[in-house]
Protein backbone atom coordinates (compact mmCIF):
# COMPACT_ATOMS: atom_id res chain seq x y z
CA UNK A 1 0.00 0.00 0.00
CA UNK A 2 1.18 3.41 -0.60
CA UNK A 3 1.46 5.96 1.82
CA UNK A 4 -1.55 8.63 2.26
CA UNK A 5 0.46 11.81 0.95
CA UNK A 6 1.56 10.06 -2.57
CA UNK A 7 -2.50 8.22 -2.63
CA UNK A 8 -3.58 12.01 -2.16
CA UNK A 9 -0.90 13.74 -4.96
CA UNK A 10 -2.19 11.13 -7.51
CA UNK A 11 -5.86 11.96 -6.59
CA UNK A 12 -5.18 15.51 -7.19
CA UNK A 13 -4.36 14.01 -10.58
CA UNK A 14 -7.15 12.10 -11.48
CA UNK A 15 -5.70 9.13 -11.06
CA UNK A 16 -8.11 5.96 -10.81
CA UNK A 17 -5.77 3.34 -8.66
CA UNK A 18 -5.18 6.45 -6.53
CA UNK A 19 -9.03 7.28 -5.98
CA UNK A 20 -9.85 3.62 -5.45
CA UNK A 21 -7.33 3.47 -2.92
CA UNK A 22 -8.54 6.17 -0.95
CA UNK A 23 -11.80 4.90 -1.10
CA UNK A 24 -11.02 1.44 0.24
CA UNK A 25 -9.43 3.38 3.16
CA UNK A 26 -12.00 5.27 4.15
CA UNK A 27 -15.09 3.94 3.21
CA UNK A 28 -16.14 2.11 5.92
CA UNK A 29 -15.72 4.84 8.18
CA UNK A 30 -17.17 7.49 6.01
CA UNK A 31 -20.16 5.05 5.52
CA UNK A 32 -20.88 4.97 9.29
CA UNK A 33 -20.64 8.80 8.56
CA UNK A 34 -23.40 8.82 6.27
CA UNK A 35 -25.11 6.12 8.39
CA UNK A 36 -25.65 8.65 11.25
CA UNK A 37 -27.49 10.82 8.99
CA UNK A 38 -29.46 9.15 6.84
CA UNK A 39 -32.80 8.02 6.76
CA UNK A 40 -31.66 4.71 5.48
CA UNK A 41 -29.40 2.21 4.51
CA UNK A 42 -29.96 3.28 0.87
CA UNK A 43 -30.12 6.73 1.33
CA UNK A 44 -26.30 6.37 3.13
CA UNK A 45 -25.22 4.19 0.32
CA UNK A 46 -26.50 7.43 -2.31
CA UNK A 47 -24.41 9.79 0.07
CA UNK A 48 -21.16 7.69 0.48
CA UNK A 49 -21.39 7.58 -3.79
CA UNK A 50 -21.72 11.39 -3.64
CA UNK A 51 -19.27 12.45 -1.23
CA UNK A 52 -16.27 10.65 -2.79
CA UNK A 53 -17.39 12.34 -5.67
CA UNK A 54 -17.36 15.82 -4.13
CA UNK A 55 -14.18 14.61 -3.00
CA UNK A 56 -12.51 13.63 -5.90
CA UNK A 57 -13.85 16.72 -8.02
CA UNK A 58 -12.24 18.73 -4.95
CA UNK A 59 -9.16 16.79 -3.38
CA UNK A 60 -7.19 20.41 -4.67
CA UNK A 61 -9.07 22.16 -1.99
CA UNK A 62 -7.38 19.60 1.06
CA UNK A 63 -4.29 21.63 2.29
CA UNK A 64 -3.09 18.94 4.19
CA UNK A 65 -3.56 18.05 8.47
CA UNK A 66 -5.82 15.26 9.02
CA UNK A 67 -7.44 14.02 5.29
CA UNK A 68 -9.77 11.30 7.04
CA UNK A 69 -11.20 14.59 9.44
CA UNK A 70 -11.50 16.63 6.45
CA UNK A 71 -13.59 13.74 4.40
CA UNK A 72 -15.94 13.56 7.45
CA UNK A 73 -16.55 17.33 7.28
CA UNK A 74 -17.29 16.41 3.45
CA UNK A 75 -19.72 14.03 4.15
CA UNK A 76 -21.42 15.82 7.13
CA UNK A 77 -22.23 18.95 5.19
CA UNK A 78 -23.96 16.88 2.04
CA UNK A 79 -25.55 15.24 4.39
CA UNK A 80 -27.01 18.87 5.92
CA UNK A 81 -27.43 20.23 2.32
CA UNK A 82 -29.84 16.92 1.36
CA UNK A 83 -31.42 17.38 5.11
CA UNK A 84 -31.94 21.27 4.05
CA UNK A 85 -33.57 20.29 0.45
CA UNK A 86 -36.07 18.25 2.61
CA UNK A 87 -36.55 20.57 5.16
CA UNK A 88 -38.22 22.16 2.73
CA UNK A 89 -41.05 19.90 2.21
CA UNK A 90 -43.61 19.96 5.27
CA UNK A 91 -42.38 18.73 8.23
CA UNK A 92 -45.21 16.89 10.41
CA UNK A 93 -44.85 15.85 13.98
CA UNK A 94 -46.54 12.50 14.66
CA UNK A 95 -47.77 12.54 18.02
CA UNK A 96 -45.54 9.87 19.60
CA UNK A 97 -42.63 11.57 18.52
CA UNK A 98 -43.32 14.45 21.31
CA UNK A 99 -42.90 14.19 24.91
CA UNK A 100 -43.44 16.67 27.50
CA UNK A 101 -41.07 15.25 29.97
CA UNK A 102 -37.75 17.15 28.95
CA UNK A 103 -35.64 15.59 31.41
CA UNK A 104 -31.59 14.59 30.52
CA UNK A 105 -30.81 11.72 28.97
CA UNK A 106 -28.98 9.66 32.05
CA UNK A 107 -28.60 6.20 32.89
CA UNK A 108 -26.25 3.20 32.35
CA UNK A 109 -26.19 2.29 28.83
CA UNK A 110 -25.41 -1.52 28.64
CA UNK A 111 -26.30 -2.07 25.32
CA UNK A 112 -23.85 -2.60 22.73
CA UNK A 113 -23.07 -0.29 20.43
CA UNK A 114 -25.15 -1.59 17.32
CA UNK A 115 -28.12 -1.51 19.58
CA UNK A 116 -27.01 2.16 20.66
CA UNK A 117 -27.04 3.12 16.91
CA UNK A 118 -29.79 0.95 15.79
CA UNK A 119 -32.01 3.05 18.43
CA UNK A 120 -30.51 6.56 17.01
CA UNK A 121 -31.02 5.81 13.72
CA UNK A 122 -34.74 5.24 14.22
CA UNK A 123 -35.22 8.85 15.59
CA UNK A 124 -37.16 10.98 13.45
CA UNK A 125 -35.01 12.75 11.28
CA UNK A 126 -34.26 16.40 12.77
CA UNK A 127 -34.00 14.97 15.87
CA UNK A 128 -31.40 12.30 15.07
CA UNK A 129 -29.49 15.21 13.41
CA UNK A 130 -29.40 17.39 16.10
CA UNK A 131 -28.56 14.49 17.88
CA UNK A 132 -25.40 13.17 16.25
CA UNK A 133 -24.19 16.46 15.64
CA UNK A 134 -24.01 17.59 19.81
CA UNK A 135 -23.31 14.13 21.33
CA UNK A 136 -20.97 12.65 18.74
CA UNK A 137 -19.25 15.65 16.38
CA UNK A 138 -19.71 18.10 19.63
CA UNK A 139 -21.04 20.79 18.04
CA UNK A 140 -23.09 23.99 19.89
CA UNK A 141 -26.25 24.72 19.52
CA UNK A 142 -25.34 27.78 18.08
CA UNK A 143 -23.04 26.32 15.61
CA UNK A 144 -26.36 23.60 14.73
CA UNK A 145 -28.64 26.04 14.35
CA UNK A 146 -26.59 28.13 11.58
CA UNK A 147 -25.94 24.69 9.94
CA UNK A 148 -29.49 23.66 10.11
CA UNK A 149 -31.10 26.83 9.55
CA UNK A 150 -33.03 26.94 12.72
CA UNK A 151 -33.25 28.64 15.81
CA UNK A 152 -30.84 27.67 19.24
CA UNK A 153 -33.93 27.45 20.93
CA UNK A 154 -35.19 24.35 18.02
CA UNK A 155 -31.80 23.12 18.62
CA UNK A 156 -31.88 22.46 22.07
CA UNK A 157 -35.85 21.22 21.79
CA UNK A 158 -34.66 18.88 19.13
CA UNK A 159 -32.18 17.45 21.18
CA UNK A 160 -33.79 17.18 24.50
CA UNK A 161 -37.04 14.90 22.54
CA UNK A 162 -34.36 13.01 21.38
CA UNK A 163 -33.10 12.32 24.50
CA UNK A 164 -36.21 11.38 25.41
CA UNK A 165 -37.05 9.29 22.67
CA UNK A 166 -34.01 7.42 23.66
CA UNK A 167 -34.42 7.04 27.10
CA UNK A 168 -37.99 6.09 26.45
CA UNK A 169 -36.60 3.14 23.97
CA UNK A 170 -33.79 2.02 26.49
CA UNK A 171 -36.19 1.68 29.37
CA UNK A 172 -38.26 -0.47 26.79
CA UNK A 173 -34.98 -2.27 26.09
CA UNK A 174 -34.55 -3.16 29.75
CA UNK A 175 -38.09 -3.99 29.96
CA UNK A 176 -37.94 -6.89 27.93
Amino acid sequence: MKSIDKILKACKKNKAWAQAELFELYSDKMFGTCLYYSDNKSDAEDLLQDGFLHIFSNIEKFKGGNVEAWMRKVFINLALMEYRKKKLETLTIEEEDVYSDNSIFEGDIQQNADELMKLISELPTRYRIVFNLYAIEGYKHREIAEMLEITEGTSKSNLSRARDILQKKLHKLDDI
